[in-house]
């Protein structure tokens, strides 16, 4: 019997993309799937956008040793690559591999456990930024929902925001060929109704590819004539690359996902300064309000970041403000979290820690006031959704929960009457019983 083996992924959609390339390719080694209590080889592919996410990793290590403590620990991903020594020295891990050896995983634990050859405490990391190829990968079990399956065609990031390590544990961006794009979009069309396409930097995919002639929306389009997915959705998209072509493909295509989700980070022009980030808040409002004029009832989100060093009152009041009289639907608020290598964690004063969670509570809540109001919006309405696999259940275009009045088939695509607002979503119009 073969080397049995269990993948755990972490963070954003595409180290899920890249967790689904791994299993795959440990499969055509020969590699056999099994449970995390039971297989010979626990991988844990990491995330290490916060400090959260690094402590996320060490208690899954114990974890497994506690469960599993027959099981080789294998640590990949951003985590490994920002902190491979930090990694190995981690009680039970075997191999630290980073995100340049990722897509050699298979051939490296293929080699490292052949018989006699020694293998605890082995490091391959190597020089991100030599990194020249794609890993591609598809996850059919995104946010625990095997009915959109998840397809990332970008990774790495060309920025430098002064707060983030990605970019140096990911490399400089990378596309996909559109070739490839386009067979597996066919390929997952033929099985399901909806296809989430995600990036590290998605709005950057083919900058680099053919003397930076393609552009994402040109993908787009090439994808709804040589496929016959019946919806696309994008995961996130930098406000510099919300074009006027890309948002008006989004607005006139019934293929496409009415669904916006553009990092805003701050409202403030002094503190965006300081994030090094690339647009001017005038800007960020500029794309928001023309998907809101294009795209009246579609999806709004953005990531929020509350305590970023030297963030006053002053100038967190300015992004509140900013953020309230924007027609966002919901809101991903993030507290900073130093990262050791990037420039921001250097500055001084830090914000406290207790003044970060009252400033992320203030934009909790407001984020939920916009959601409710933009849920009560849709009722009466009859919004298209795809059936979840939690049968009862359906997201909709723009991107609410709807329970449904009874049971459907999941992966179908369905149109729903909204009868009124739930705790988190929506619910289905029920048909009142006749009387008499």
């Amino acid at each position: 019997m073969g080397v049995s083996f269990f993948v755990q992924n972490f963070g954003c959609r595409a180290a899920q993309a890249d967790g689904a390339a791994i299993e795959a390719s440990l499969v055509d080694r020969g590699f056999a799937p099994a449970e995390r209590d039971r297989a010979d080889l626990v991988i844990l592919n990491t995330c290490t956008v916060t400090s959260a996410a690094d402590n996320d990793v060490r208690q899954a290590v114990r974890r497994v040793r506690r469960e599993n403590p027959h099981a080789r620990i294998v640590i990949t991903g951003c985590y490994a690559q920002r902190a491979p020594e930090e990694a190995v020295a981690l009680p039970g891990v075997s191999w630290v591999i980073g995100n340049s050896h990722k897509g050699q995983i298979a051939d490296v634990l293929a080699a490292g456990i052949a018989p006699g050859t020694p293998y605890h405490g082995q490091i391959h990391v190597g020089d991100i930024f030599a990194q020249k190829e794609f890993l591609g990968g598809v996850v059919e079990d995104a946010g625990g929902d095997r009915t959109r399956p998840n397809l990332k065609i970008q990774d790495g990031c060309n920025n430098r925001c002064s707060f983030c390590i990605i970019p140096f544990v990911r490399g400089r961006s990378r596309s996909a060929p559109p070739d490839w794009v386009v067979e597996q979009v066919r390929r997952l069309g033929e099985r399901y109704r909806e296809v989430v396409l995600s990036g590290i930097n998605l709005g950057r995919w083919g900058r680099d590819l053919e003397g930076g002639r393609w552009r994402l929306a040109g993908l787009l389009r090439r994808l709804l004539e040589e496929t016959g997915v019946e919806r696309l959705r994008l995961s996130s998209v930098e406000p510099m690359d919300l074009s006027d072509d890309l948002l008006g493909l989004m607005a006139e295509s019934p293929r496409i996902a009415k669904h916006v989700h553009s990092p805003l980070q701050t409202g403030s022009d002094s503190v965006l300064r300081r994030m090094r980030r690339r647009y001017r808040p005038r800007h960020y409002e500029d794309r928001i309000r023309k998907a809101r004029a294009l795209m009246p009832d579609a999806a709004i989100g953005a990531d929020v970041m509350v305590g970023f060093p030297g963030e006053t009152d002053a100038e967190f009041e300015e992004n509140r403000a900013f953020i309230e009289s924007l027609p966002f639907t919901y809101l991903h608020v993030f507290t900073y979290s130093e990262r050791p290598g990037t420039p921001a964690a250097e500055v001084r004063p830090q914000v406290p820690v207790p003044v970060r969670k009252e400033r992320n509570r203030i934009l909790r809540e407001l984020a939920a006031e916009k959601n409710l109001e933009f849920r009560r919006r849709m009722v009466g309405r009859t919004l298209s959704a795809v059936t979840l696999e939690q049968r009862g259940n359906a997201l909709s275009e723009n991107y609410l929960k709807i329970e449904l009045a009874s049971p459907r088939e999941p992966n179908q695509l369905v149109d729903v009457e909204i009868g009124g607002v739930s705790p988190g979503g929506l619910r289905e119009k029920t048909a009142l019983p006749v009387i008499g």
